[in-house]
């Protein structure tokens, strides 16, 4: 009787073992550091001043797909702010993170730029910067707190 109870919690030890180690993957990520020039964009004060770009034009979180090796906007709203045990924070536009088109996430280590992240959920926010691919999704890793603003 006792070695069927030491096989039996052996296997139960190796489920939580795998069921950890596959949702590991969102938990654990780590800053991705990638030779890429990003540039610096001023917050828009005066629609009027002289020699001022226009920003891109934001485009909903389902059509972020092509934005993808660009520089863009993605605006939608916050469904979920979640924080792993990392201490990374990614913000959620879709009721399953895993089947949505788009994702952004602030790393731990630039997390003490931000004031309160939670207050972004149910709001609709503007995401600028580098829209790269992670796991067949476009994403934007958040840096600086002028990256995330209220949509209008």
């Amino acid at each position: 009787m006792k070695a069927r109870q030491i096989l039996v919690a052996t296997a139960l030890l190796l489920v939580a073992f795998g069921l950890g180690f596959l949702m590991g993957s969102r938990f654990s990520r780590t800053p991705v550091r990638r030779n890429v020039e990003i540039s610096a964009r001023p917050a828009a004060h005066g629609a009027g001043e002289a020699g001022a770009s226009n920003p891109p034009a934001c485009q909903d979180v389902r059509n972020a797909g092509p934005l993808v090796g660009k520089n863009g906007c993605v605006t939608g709203i916050v469904l979920r702010v979640y924080s792993a045990q990392s201490g990374n924070t990614f913000l959620d536009f879709c009721q399953d993170y895993r089947t949505c088109p788009f994702t952004s996430v602030i790393f731990a280590t630039d997390k003490n730029k931000f004031g309160d992240l939670e207050s972004l959920q149910g709001k609709r926010v503007e995401i600028r910067g580098d829209v790269v691919s992670y796991q067949g999704r476009a994403e934007v890793i958040v840096h600086d707190p002028q990256q995330v603003r209220n949509a209008p």
